[in-house]
């Protein structure tokens, strides 16, 4: 017998987003959509899961992410010293697990934090309708905080959005567009108030043309790797909504090199 399916949708925004995948201590950078981990990460979290339990139930969901507003870079600078003088500790640890001291000592580093600022993303995990419900429960009321990526990016309201009975691509073509209504407001000015958006997304495919290392096999500290998976890149149409909205053979050509950079 089939194991019945279902497709949980949610709505990633927040005034800050960072999704990093190979970061080292001085850079951490940001993917310019949503990780795998990222979003597992944050299920985890609301279902209330110790770093250290498995997560094999949550790897077997299948990924979609539209890109419904791509926000802009920011970056962040940051020093960093002892405020009594003192040397700073080096990344590595000795044998008793304690930071070795910087030789020669070294009393400033300098690091920089990369950030998707105002961006907007419809994310679509499908799989078992039992787990998929038993997710979209806790995301409303999750047992831990939850973050977009990392710990200081709230996420904004409304988080979930829905559950449905249907299958992933299906999900993100349904689903209405989830920009701002000054992001929208933008995009009417600049380009005429077209009856359509074409919107970036990227879903899980065995088959697909690249590959994503951001699939988590544990989060436990002393334990954190990943492995990767194969993704297929497509663009979706959705109605704008626009009151007064050119009509689709009014609208300039579709060809447009600089919309996944958000211009």
């Amino acid at each position: 017998m089939t194991t019945p399916q279902a497709t949980l949708v949610l709505r990633l925004a927040g005034p800050l987003q960072s999704w990093g995948d190979r970061s080292v201590f001085n850079r951490r950078e940001t993917r310019p959509e949503p990780t795998k981990s990222g979003i597992l990460g944050l299920l985890a979290a609301a279902s209330g899961r110790a770093r250290e339990e498995p997560l094999d139930d949550l790897l077997g969901l299948h990924l979609g992410v539209r890109v419904d507003q791509p926000g802009s870079l920011l970056r962040d600078y940051h020093t960093v010293s002892d405020y009594r003088g003192r040397p700073l500790p080096q990344a590595g640890v000795s044998a008793k697990g304690v930071q070795k001291p910087t030789s020669p000592a070294k009393h400033t580093h300098v690091t920089q934090r990369f950030y998707l600022q105002d961006a907007v993303f419809l994310a679509a995990l499908h799989g078992p309708t039992a787990l998929v419900e038993t997710l979209a429960e806790a995301v409303q009321r999750p047992a831990f905080p939850l973050a977009l990526g990392r710990r200081s990016c709230v996420p904004t309201q409304p988080l979930f959005l829905a559950v449905r009975q249907t299958p992933l691509l299906e999900a993100l073509e349904n689903e209405p567009w989830q920009a701002t209504d000054t992001a929208k407001q933008l995009y009417a000015r600049d380009r005429g108030r077209p009856a359509t958006v074409r919107l970036p997304a990227t879903v899980d495919d065995p088959n697909g043309e690249d590959s994503a290392t951001d699939v988590p096999r544990s989060f436990a500290p002393h334990e954190r790797s990943f492995t990767s998976r194969r993704i297929h890149h497509l663009w979706i149409t959705l109605p704008t909504g626009f009151s007064n909205a050119r009509s689709t053979q009014d609208s300039p050509s579709s060809h447009d090199p600089f919309a996944l950079l958000g211009w």
